[in-house]
């Protein structure tokens, strides 16, 4: 069945929404909202300070805890697109903890809702 030009444009919001948590613990230090928009199976690979990461979506929700918010960080989606049930979305974010970071999440679609499946990032000066 062919999406009609409305459904398509609704995706894009939808897929946004899917990433809120990870927006907003960025800024508070709360990555509890992780637990609902992440798919239990979720893995995050990069590194951080010479060290290489590569942790569940639990380990990932107790790092950003013990990182901490940065209020003052800036956050921004650089692109989504997807196919289906298949996203890809770009996150630009600057001065979370003292670092940039860009963000390449992989999320799919299941029974009506986005979620996170995968992420990958790069900590630019600070690999």
């Amino acid at each position: 069945m062919k999406e009609s030009s409305e459904q398509s444009f609704r995706e894009y919001g939808a897929i946004e929404a899917a990433l809120k948590s990870y927006i907003e613990s960025a800024k508070t230090g709360d990555a509890s909202g992780y637990a609902e928009d992440w798919y239990e199976h979720t893995r995050v690979v990069g590194s951080l300070g010479g060290q290489f990461y590569n942790i569940t979506r639990d380990e990932t929700i107790e790092f950003a805890e013990q990182l901490g918010g940065s209020p003052d960080v800036e956050s921004r989606i650089a692109y989504i697109d997807y196919q289906g049930n298949a996203a890809v979305v770009k996150l630009e974010s600057l001065n979370w903890g003292g670092v940039r970071y860009t963000d390449f999440f992989i999320l799919s679609k299941a029974e009506g809702r986005w979620k996170v499946s995968g992420k990958v990032f790069d900590a630019h000066n600070k690999n």
